[in-house]
C-alpha cells in the first residue's frame, strides 16, 4: 500500500484565500461544548416539562440516540469523509472536509467539527428524526444523539493529544492511530470500535507465538 503524506506540523496549510473562511475552518475543541450542552439541556427540559415524557421513555430514547449517533459517526466517516472523488473540484472538497486532517493530524484547530458544518448537519438530522418520532420521543432521542456527537468530537481531540493510563482509552487511541498511520481504509470508528467489528473494517490482532 502506498504511503500517504503525513506532516507532524501542529499547524496545517492555509485552505482559503478569504480570511473569514479560513477562520471558520478552525475551531477550539471546547466550542462544541458551549454550543451543544445548552441545546441538550433545552431538549431534556422539553422532553419532561413540555411533552411530559416518562423517565423510562426518556432513558430508552436517550440511550438509543447515543447508539444511533455511533452508527452515524461510522457511516459518515467511512462513506462520506473517506469518499475520494476523481474530479479536481471533488478532490478539493475532500481535502477541505477531511483530507487536511489526515495530512496534518496534529493541528489542534482542525480536529473537532466546525460549527459551520455541525450546525447545518444537526438541523438536517433533527428534521429527519422528526419525521419518525413523536415529540416526547424526539425530545428524548435528540439530546442523546447530540451527546454522542460531543463524545465523538471531544474524544477525537483527546485521542490525538493526550496519553492515557486507562487500558480502554489506550486501545481507542491505538485504534485511531492505526487508522491515521497504518491504513486509513480501516478503523473508521473514533468514539467506538464496535461498528468496525460489526462490518469487519477493523485491524487484525497480531498473533503471538
Amino acid at each position: 500500500m502506498p504511503k500517504n503524506y503525513i506532516s507532524n506540523s501542529e499547524e496545517s496549510v492555509r485552505m482559503f484565500k478569504s480570511s473569514w473562511l479560513e477562520a471558520l475552518s478552525k475551531v477550539h475543541f471546547s466550542v462544541p461544548l458551549f454550543i451543544y450542552v445548552p441545546a441538550i439541556a433545552y431538549y431534556v427540559w422539553k422532553a419532561f416539562f413540555v411533552t411530559g415524557a416518562s423517565a423510562l421513555t426518556f432513558t430508552v430514547f436517550y440511550i438509543l440516540g447515543i447508539v444511533i449517533w455511533s452508527f452515524a459517526e461510522y457511516m459518515l466517516h467511512r462513506f462520506v469523509f473517506h469518499f475520494v472523488p476523481k474530479s479536481k473540484w471533488g478532490l478539493r472538497m475532500h481535502f477541505v472536509f477531511h483530507g487536511v486532517h489526515h495530512d496534518y493530524p496534529n493541528d489542534r484547530k482542525r480536529l473537532v467539527m466546525p460549527p459551520s458544518v455541525s450546525i447545518p448537519l444537526a438541523f438536517l438530522f433533527y428534521f429527519l428524526f422528526s419525521l419518525f418520532l413523536s415529540p416526547a420521543q424526539l425530545y428524548s432521542f435528540f439530546p442523546g444523539f447530540v451527546t454522542g456527537y460531543l463524545i465523538y468530537d471531544i474524544s477525537h481531540y483527546a485521542l490525538h493529544h493526550y496519553n492515557f493510563k486507562s487500558s480502554l482509552l489506550k486501545k481507542m487511541k491505538k485504534h485511531h492511530m492505526l487508522h491515521h498511520y497504518a491504513d486509513s481504509g480501516k478503523g473508521y470508528g473514533v468514539s467506538s470500535a464496535v461498528w468496525d467489528k460489526v462490518f469487519q473494517s477493523g485491524f487484525e490482532k497480531k498473533k503471538t507465538a
